[in-house]
């Protein structure tokens, strides 16, 4: 017999999300994940001017700001055979790298850090003891006994009010908590520093895209022009201050993230064997430098890996059939095929139908269709996407930047290989390409500015905007690497309307429910053999799953007729397994 234990929402993530696991001898033997939320933006872009469809599908979410545009253009201009000048291809790297920078680091200490620092804890710290390990670490200039006591009485003023604000609903005093008092004010500290830098990064998307959230894109290239001695447009002034932010993003990477990350990976390197996941790792590859069109160029290379076998990368093919979206355990109307057919995004359907239990309910019907999420796979396999996925591609590949760094923080944590293929793997992968997408992007910056220096002001190739130029039909796809994982937007156009548009997101790789062969995703393979201390405080499956940073849409927050906040982590009770 086994224990079903709901926690229903998983909080400090992107929108909803439910996990059901069967815990049986203290650990994890069976889990389901499910996506309670739907919105239709697929629908929603039908006969639209696909020059328009940008704007849309880019609200999909409002966290990973910027990525949907790139796909959704990407899509058009490859349905329509467009080649965006260089300077525009580097403006649009820049403005993803800045939001690689801005995610990753909000991710961790916004969102997965309190699952690993005992704030209340960091009351019993002595910030001498703080100021040593810190000035041992990082030559970052906050670092002085004062500051650190400064911090440590602000945080025993939330708790004398008995009011945590950003703080409360942690897993305080949680055995899994194994952090020294002083590398928790330590980890305390940098997270409301975190909170006003990155206000500061942002900043880089509204003077390239006008605006943040969701900048403004073009089909063909980018909409701001260069104009480097008036005041509209980018003039010399603004690029410089885009240089300057770009520069303090790196220091604050090098300086307070990556140290802080190795700092407290080092007192949870049993977490170096958990969470291992499905095995098969996925990267469309990104950041071209060599125009969009020549993925051999990417930054990040592109290809799969099947059970954790670095040694054999296979090629990504977005046209072909390798790649399906199966509905069979979905709240979507069956493919006319049946239940057991996967579809090509070309040729994919967003029919909302909706069987599930109405709430109120305790728990999921598992043995049928229990999410909103559709069920990718890559030849009939699991895929797992996101930053330990870029990277063991990377690795796989032979790219020497990768490897090395890769190799520097194994070295650094002194774990094996293996410690990659886990929860504190993922964690530490978004910090290490956080390093070099740092880098990467005042290369992009530099290639910019060096572009305009010889006089290349181009920003947009209009050639194909007129409709009228458009054959009757077309398709495209447009792919990225977003700060989760690979993302692509699949587009059929006829007439000069969108006819078709299928989005397959990061978080619909890792989130998706059991495909017709019964083979879990990532979300649900990462839970297995998870140990859980205390069925009622399920802190390690908070730990799993934020490793991967879900993303389910724009946050969805649930109340009752009453006003009351929907929160649950219920034990449902005994079931067999």
């Amino acid at each position: 017999m086994a224990n079903r234990i709901v926690v229903d929402p998983i909080t400090r993530i992107e929108g909803h999300l439910s996990i059901e696991s069967e815990i049986k001898d203290g650990k994890i033997v069976d889990a389901f994940s499910s996506s309670t939320m739907v919105r239709g933006l697929e629908n929603i872009v039908k006969g639209r001017d696909p020059r328009d469809v940008w704007a849309f599908v880019q609200r999909t979410c409002g966290v990973c700001t910027t990525v949907h545009a790139i796909s959704s253009v990407r899509a058009v201009e490859d349905a329509l055979g467009i080649a965006v000048p260089p300077n525009a291809e580097m403006v649009r790297n820049i403005m993803e790298g800045a939001l690689y920078m801005h995610d990753h680091a909000v991710h961790f200490y916004h969102l997965h850090a309190l699952d690993w620092v005992d704030v209340v804890n960091a009351l019993s710290a002595d910030p001498v003891e703080t100021s040593k390990i810190a000035q041992s670490i990082s030559n970052w200039p906050k670092s002085s006994p004062g500051y650190f006591s400064d911090i440590q009485k602000r945080i025993q003023k939330f708790v004398e009010s008995g009011q945590l604000g950003i703080f409360a609903n942690g897993y305080w005093g949680h055995p899994q908590m194994k952090l020294p008092a002083a590398v928790n004010l330590l980890g305390v500290a940098h997270y409301l520093e975190a909170l006003e830098w990155q206000k500061e990064i942002v900043k880089v998307h509204t003077i390239l895209g006008g605006k943040n959230p969701h900048p403004n894109y073009l089909v063909g290239g980018m909409a701001c022009a260069i104009n480097e001695n008036s005041t509209g447009g980018l003039n010399a002034e603004r690029l410089a201050h885009v240089g300057k932010l770009l520069k303090q993003g790196k220091d604050f990477i090098d300086q307070v993230y990556i140290p802080d990350l190795l700092a407290i990976a080092s007192f949870y390197k049993d977490w170096g064997a958990i969470g291992k996941g499905v095995g098969n790792y996925m990267s469309y590859g990104d950041f071209p430098v060599n125009g969009y069109g020549d993925p051999s160029s990417f930054k990040f290379p592109q290809g799969v890996i099947l059970n954790r076998d670095l040694s054999n990368v296979q090629d990504v093919d977005h046209r072909n059939g390798d790649i399906e979206e199966f509905v069979n355990n979905s709240w979507y109307d069956n493919y006319k095929e049946g239940a057991e057919t996967g579809r090509h995004p070309w040729e994919g359907e967003t029919n909302i139908n909706y069987s599930g239990p109405q709430p109120p309910y305790e728990h999921l019907d598992v043995a049928q269709k229990y999410s909103f999420v559709k069920t990718p796979r890559w030849k009939g396999q699991a895929m797992e996407v996101g930053p330990l996925s870029r990277l063991l591609v990377g690795y796989g590949r032979g790219n020497k930047e990768i490897q090395d760094a890769v190799n520097g923080a194994l070295k650094h944590l002194d774990v094996p290989v293996d410690a990659l293929f886990s929860t504190l793997g993922r964690t530490a992968a978004r910090g290490i390409e956080s390093q070099l997408v740092a880098n990467w992007t005042l290369e992009f910056y530099d290639q910019l500015l060096l572009n305009i220096k010889n006089g290349d002001s181009r920003m947009a190739n209009m050639e194909m905007w007129d409709p009228s130029k458009w054959p009757s039909e077309t398709k495209g796809v447009g792919f990225t690497e977003a700060p989760r994982g690979g993302l692509a937007h699949w587009i059929k156009i006829k007439d000069g309307k969108t006819e078709n548009y299928q989005q397959v997101v990061p978080t619909t790789w890792n989130a998706s429910p059991r495909d017709p062969k019964g083979q879990r995703s990532a979300y649900e393979s990462a839970l297995l053999d998870t140990p859980v201390a205390d069925p009622n405080l399920p802190l390690e499956i908070i730990r799993t799953v934020h490793s991967f940073d879900p993303c389910l849409a724009c946050a969805v927050h649930l109340y009752d007729e009453h006003g009351n906040h929907l929160s649950r982590v219920s034990n449902v009770g005994s079931c067999d397994v």
